[in-house]
């Protein structure tokens, strides 16, 4: 008997596929394109969070599932024996003028209340540094310690792995049985938007790009609206960018190479680093901006986990959680501002 399928196996699928698993549940995982086939199969993997200021139920859920990550992933790894390349290796970003200074410096106050003493946001000199620091002009980094790097797909596949030692397969197809979620990112939200006759959610294509750059441990780098992000496996990704419009979801342009250009100039020991991957993927928005969680609009009884976007890595572990919550034991702790009627 299945207890949980999981229709879609990005990373919302695979997590809550996982705790449900964890809790005992016979789970089915359905994909037909396979695991991480959509825009979790990437390579950015920045888990950053939102600014500590006017605090919310969706900033709240977010710094909570960033502190639940690194046992998350450290279970998942554990079990399955591969590495998602996830580590809590922190975020530097430029202060550009004196009025964004003054800013950084209230919010490094704010995060002391807000983040409870389990991560710091702080404001340094540049001299602090050393070679691994873009160009500031006010001469000071925000740097903070709660964020987080992991490799979008490396996850995926370790995810796969500790789900297939736990029983869990993934198939292209099979009957719903037991509670039924959908996580079938872009596809979902076009279902929606159609039955609906409105715009439910839609994709924003993301283009990236993996170097041959070992950076070690260093922490990841937000500059010029780009992430530069270093793996485990001794790479380096930028990205990406944000595009509504667009004719070909999965190639790549000169945006792109307008990315990497950016990245290069913003961090230079970074010129002549070997560019090996070239990606660019769709990913799921909700017109909440939000994740949409809770019970389905269109399917009776069935559930929705939705809409991860830019941070859909970094919601994945309190997502999984609130899911099972729902699915196996009727406790619905979803914040009002995930649930599917904020989009509709």
């Amino acid at each position: 008997m299945v207890d949980v399928t999981v229709r879609g196996a990005g990373i919302f699928g695979l997590s809550i596929a996982w705790t449900c698993a964890r809790r005992g549940a016979k789970v089915q995982v359905v994909d037909p394109f396979g695991a991480g086939s959509g825009s979790s199969g990437g390579l950015v993997g920045a888990l950053a969070p939102h600014v500590p200021e006017n605090w919310n139920s969706k900033k709240a859920f977010q710094f909570e599932s960033l502190i639940m990550a690194e046992a998350f992933w450290a279970q998942v790894e554990a079990t399955g024996g591969v590495s998602a390349g996830y580590s809590r290796s922190g975020r530097i970003q430029p202060i550009q003028d004196k009025r964004t200074l003054e800013l950084a410096r209230a919010r490094q106050n704010s995060a002391k209340e807000l983040w409870g003493g389990h991560a710091e946001w702080q404001v340094i000199l540049v001299t602090e540094l050393g070679t691994w620091c873009p160009s500031s002009p006010t001469g000071y980094v925000i740097h903070d310690n709660l964020s987080a790097r992991i490799h979008p797909r490396n996850s995926c596949s370790a995810l796969v792995a500790a789900l297939g030692v736990m029983g869990v397969d993934i198939v292209p197809e099979a009957p719903d049985a037991g509670r039924v979620v959908h996580s079938t990112g872009l596809g979902g939200l076009e279902e929606l938007s159609q039955v609906f006759g409105k715009t439910v959610g839609n994709g924003v294509k993301g283009q990236a790009a993996l170097l041959r750059f070992d950076a070690g441990d260093a922490p990841q780098l937000f500059v010029d609206a780009i992430h530069i992000v270093p793996h485990a496996d001794g790479t380096l990704a930028v990205g990406s960018t944000s595009e509504r419009d667009y004719d070909e979801p999965n190639s790549t342009n000169e945006l792109l190479d307008e990315v990497i250009d950016r990245a290069m100039g913003a961090v230079p020991v970074l010129h002549g680093a070997e560019v090996i991957e070239r990606w660019a993927g769709v990913r799921p928005r909700s017109k909440s901006r939000a994740p949409m969680l809770g019970a389905h609009p269109l399917h009776k009884g069935q559930f929705i986990a939705n809409g991860g976007f830019k941070i859909g890595f970094g919601m994945a572990p309190k997502v999984a959680e609130v899911m099972a919550d729902l699915m196996l034991e009727n406790n619905d702790s979803i914040p009002d501002e995930f649930r599917p009627l904020a989009s509709l």
